[in-house]
């Protein structure tokens, strides 16, 4: 009698949050006094520790067998391994390596000299009538290249060569961010995976505990209904969330040319992603993104390749001129009166000239002005891309510093506190002194904060992954030095 009018105490001290400590400090210090030891059945409900990926800070942490077929500290790829393995595998980026070679080809080609030309001409009177006359020349031509289009056409094939080095650069950039947002996804999803199954195992082994209670009478059927309704859920969400992360890891695989069949294993955490912290300044870093982003120097060499076009077309109004000789052999027959005979006679010539187009109608001028407008055309384009890349670079320092800011304000309030309410509600409950709906709405809080957390984080990683990106650099460890 003495502890029912006790309990009724404490329920009415427990609507006040600040006592939900010493509600579960005196409940539990009362059961124990009244009973001197746990009643038969009720084992004690496991508190709430703060759930989190395993391993995470601590390597050698137990790993759950289902988060085990996704994430290995030790054996696992890393972000650094899968942007490795994208740039030697990826389909799509080796076609577009070939860009060099076709570019390499054309240089070579733009080296090449007009070839001569050679002329065989037979001249016979035999086929129109009854003569006897034939000539027989032949001929040998040399075109001449003048006004330095052949130096032209060289610049413009090494200038096309170190802008589509460039563009490969700039896709091999993207690819790499690719694969790391795609990293982070898949481990916001296993870090879902993970708080889900560890509230679902807890609350597994409240069952057991409400079970038990049911069954000497002290709780109402309704409670483990209520519980058991929340352990079906969080069974669905458990089966989404393994899901999404399956669909991520595939995602993955393709982008980095790994075979669907072959295993793949994470290593690391969004709390401490494997990548280049940003200077300290967003002036810094848009001087790094204007002097490093592959996009950008994309951009700027195809305005030289628009200035070498524009050379090139002004040199082919130049004309050409082509060197010839001929060298021509004549047998004709001279009628002599009769009884004589025709009297052969025989000469041969030699004649040297040249040939020289003559620009009054075609001086190229199309061709110039395209290629005019083309150098126009490539310099706006350089112009607005220095702008988006100064943008991106604000707009990522910008994600990330808030990103920080709220990540340090989950970790030094939300998620602890979260954590410790969850601990002293399951105290309470254990002890009576709160409803099994109390500690589900309880609970429930703080799958949403840690999902919250989980999505700070998250945002954290894929802020920084975005900001190398605008930055210029493919991921790589902290401790090397970006890509030139």
């Amino acid at each position: 009698m003495r502890h029912c009018r006790f309990l009724r105490a404490v329920r009415d001290v427990a609507r006040f949050p600040a006592s939900l400590f010493l509600v579960a400090a005196f409940a539990g210090l009362a059961v124990a006094q009244d009973s001197g030891a746990t009643p038969a059945g009720n084992s004690p409900i496991p508190t709430a520790p703060d759930i989190s990926i395993s391993g995470a800070s601590d390597p050698l942490a137990t790993v759950s067998p289902t988060v085990g077929r996704y994430w290995d500290p030790a054996q696992g790829t890393s972000s650094i391994d899968l942007v490795r393995r994208a740039l030697a595998s990826n389909g799509e980026l080796a076609a577009a390596r070939l860009d060099i070679q076709r570019a390499r080809a054309r240089l070579r080609q733009a080296g090449l000299r007009p070839n001569p030309t050679v002329d065989f001409e037979q001249t016979s009177e035999r086929l129109v009538s009854s003569g006897t006359d034939r000539a027989t020349s032949i001929g040998f031509a040399v075109p001449l290249e003048l006004g330095g289009k052949r130096g032209r056409r060289i610049e413009l094939a090494k200038a096309e060569i170190e802008a589509v080095e460039a563009e490969v650069a700039d896709r091999e950039r993207r690819l790499a961010g690719e694969v790391a947002t795609l990293y982070a996804e898949a481990l916001a999803a296993l870090r879902e995976l993970e708080i889900t199954e560890g509230i679902n195992r807890l609350d597994l082994e409240t069952t057991r505990f409400v079970q038990a209670r049911v069954n000497e009478g002290e709780s109402a059927p309704l409670e483990l209904s209520l519980l058991q309704v929340e352990v079906d859920r969080l069974r669905s969400r458990r089966a989404l969330v393994e899901g999404r992360l399956q669909s991520a890891l595939l995602k993955l695989k393709s982008v980095a040319g790994i075979p669907p069949g072959e295993s793949l294993r994470l290593r690391g955490d969004l709390s401490t992603p494997v990548l280049r912290l940003p200077p300290q300044t967003p002036e810094a870093a848009i001087d790094i993104a204007l002097r490093t982003r592959p996009d950008l120097r994309f951009a700027r060499l195809e305005e030289e390749v628009t200035q070498a076009g524009f050379r090139l077309a002004r040199a082919q109004v130049v004309p050409n001129v082509t060197v010839f000789s001929r060298y021509i052999f004549d047998r004709t027959l001279t009628d002599l009166p009769a009884p004589l005979v025709p009297v052969p006679n025989y000469s041969r010539r030699l004649s040297l000239g040249i040939s020289i187009d003559l620009p009054v109608l075609n001086r190229n001028q199309g061709a110039t002005e395209e290629a005019a407008a083309a150098m126009s055309q490539a310099q706006k384009r350089r112009e607005y891309l220095e702008q988006v890349v100064r943008a991106e670079v604000a707009s990522a320092y910008a994600r990330y510093e808030t990103a920080r800011a709220a990540l340090n304000t989950f970790e030094q309030g939300v998620i602890e506190r979260s954590n410790r309410n969850v601990n002293v509600v399951r105290g309470a409950y254990q002890a009576g002194a709160f409803r099994i709906t109390d500690l589900l709405t309880e609970q429930r809080r703080l799958v949403d904060a840690q999902r919250e957390f989980t999505e700070a984080l998250s945002e954290q990683y894929r802020a920084l992954v975005d900001l190398n990106m605008a930055m210029g650099n493919v991921p790589t460890p902290a401790g090397e030095n970006p890509k030139p």
